[in-house]
């Protein structure tokens, strides 16, 4: 079984944002969300203008959502910098809108999600990646800025703190 890594290197992160970028803000905001809340890809391709937006269409402080594979409430701050970027994405977004649409209008696939993360990855040189990487590249870096595997432990609903340890794969590599 093959695993998929973390980002590690930052510059490698804004690489990946300059390769997503040019393939349409919608593909940079799936890999900016997912590197910046640690969700799942299934909850962040199920979320609508009406997670980020309230009625009056000013931006919320928090996102609330139900995790598809857990069924647990999930409530997390939107920071400034995220709050910058989905302010500009959403501008002109109905309420009901899903923020990753398809062609076709509905929510973008996982495999359309995947495709897209693994194809600007390869063009920046990255092996092991898939969406899960978005999750676990949060979970690293915030390891890395807080050294608090119990809050981390919190974010991700892991049992215990080697689990999470394990999860972002954060380790000293052995040559």
């Amino acid at each position: 079984m093959n695993f998929v890594e973390p980002i590690r290197d930052k510059n490698k992160i804004d690489e990946m944002k300059d390769e997503l970028k040019k393939s349409g803000t919608r593909n940079f905001m799936l890999f900016f969300i997912g590197i910046n809340t640690g969700l799942r890809i299934s909850d962040i391709l199920n979320l609508k203008c009406s997670d980020i937006k309230n009625p009056d269409g000013t931006m919320k402080s928090h996102i609330s959502i139900i995790e598809k594979k857990t069924k647990k409430n999930k409530k997390f701050p939107i920071t400034n910098s995220l709050y910058s970027e989905l302010e500009k994405f959403t501008r002109n977004m109905q309420s009901n809108d899903y923020l990753f649409k398809s062609q076709k209008g509905n929510n973008l696939s996982y495999s359309q999600a995947y495709r897209t993360i693994k194809s600007a990855a390869t063009n920046i040189g990255l092996t092991n990646i898939g969406t899960h990487t978005l999750r676990k590249s949060f979970g690293y870096h915030h390891y890395q800025q807080y050294h608090d595997v119990a809050l981390l432990q919190e974010i991700f609903n892991h049992s215990s703190p080697s689990i999470t340890l394990r999860y972002i794969r954060y380790f000293t590599r052995r040559n």
